[in-house]
C-alpha cells in the first residue's frame, strides 16, 4: 500500500556525492514502483550530472530556502561558503525544468525571517509547491541539554507566523504547517528504520520494522492521518499525474 517516500537528512547528497541517494531513488521507482519518490536538500552538492542519471526516477526535488536575502541565510545557516544560496536556487530550478523533475520549496519561518516578503521571488521560481513551516523545537534535536544545535532564539509566536501567511496569502502554491500540524502529521524513518514519535516534543523512537515488522512499529509511530489529509498531505504527488510545462 505504500506510494509515496521522501528522503531527507541531515543531506541526502552528502554520501557518495549523490551517488547513494540516486541509487535509492532509482531502485524505488524501478523496482518498487512507487508512484511518488521525493528528495528534501539544501542543493549545494547537487551537479547536473545527477539529473542526467537520476533525474527520470525522480518526481519532486524539494529545495530548503528560508530567506531571499543572503546575509539572512549566513544568520540563520544556510550559508553556501562561496556559493551564493539564492543563484544556486535558480540553477537547480533551471535543472528541474530540463530534466523534468517537479520543483519544490520548503521555507521554516524564524525570528530572523518572519518580516520578510517573499512574494516576487517565489512566483518567479513558480514552484509545484512551497512548504512553509513554523519553526519547530524537538527535545534532543534542536533544544534541551543533548541537543545538537540550539534553536530557541529562532522560535516565533503563533501569531507571527499568521503574519507571515498572511503576508504571502496570493501565493497560490503555499502550503502552511503550523507546529501542530508538523509534529503528528508525519511517518518518519530513522537510519534504523524505527518510526520517530514527535508527539511529546522529542522523537521517540519505536522498534525497528525489521525487527517487528511495519504493522507494530507503526502503531507507536504517533502518525495522526486526520491531521496528515487535513494539512494537504494527500496531493497529486507523481510528475506522470502533473500538468506541468517542463
Amino acid at each position: 500500500g505504500m506510494e509515496k517516500i521522501n528522503f531527507s537528512g541531515g543531506e541526502p547528497f552528502l554520501t557518495d556525492r549523490g551517488e547513494f541517494v540516486g541509487q535509492l531513488v532509482q531502485f524505488c521507482k524501478q523496482e518498487l514502483k512507487l508512484p511518488s519518490v521525493s528528495i528534501v536538500s539544501n542543493g549545494s552538492l547537487i551537479r547536473e550530472r545527477w539529473f542526467k542519471k537520476y533525474g527520470e526516477y525522480l518526481d519532486i526535488l524539494a529545495i530548503s530556502c528560508d530567506s531571499f536575502d543572503e546575509d539572512v541565510n549566513v544568520l540563520i545557516g544556510r550559508g553556501q561558503g562561496k556559493k551564493n544560496h539564492v543563484e544556486n536556487l535558480h540553477k537547480l530550478r533551471q535543472w528541474c525544468r530540463e530534466y523534468a523533475v517537479a520543483f519544490k520549496i520548503n521555507s521554516v519561518i524564524n525570528r530572523f525571517n518572519v518580516e520578510e516578503d517573499m512574494n516576487e521571488q517565489i512566483k518567479a521560481l513558480n514552484p509545484v509547491r512551497w512548504k512553509v513551516f513554523q519553526c519547530l523545537l524537538i527535545e534532543g534535536e534542536n533544544s534541551g541539554e543533548d541537543a545538537l544545535r540550539e534553536a530557541e532564539k529562532f522560535v516565533i509566536s503563533d501569531e507571527d507566523f499568521e503574519r507571515f501567511l498572511d503576508r504571502h496569502k496570493d501565493v497560490s502554491c503555499l502550503v502552511p504547517e503550523s507546529n501542530q500540524k508538523m509534529r503528528d502529521s508525519y511517518l518518519i524513518l530513522d537510519e534504523y528504520m524505527r518510526f520517530l514519535n514527535c508527539r511529546n516534543g522529542r522523537k521517540e523512537p519505536s522498534k525497528s520494522v525489521l525487527d517487528v515488522g511495519v504493522e507494530a512499529a507503526i502503531k507507536f509511530s504517533g502518525f495522526d492521518e486526520k491531521m496528515f489529509l487535513q494539512r494537504g498531505g494527500k496531493y497529486v504527488w507523481s510528475k506522470a499525474d502533473m500538468k506541468l510545462d517542463w
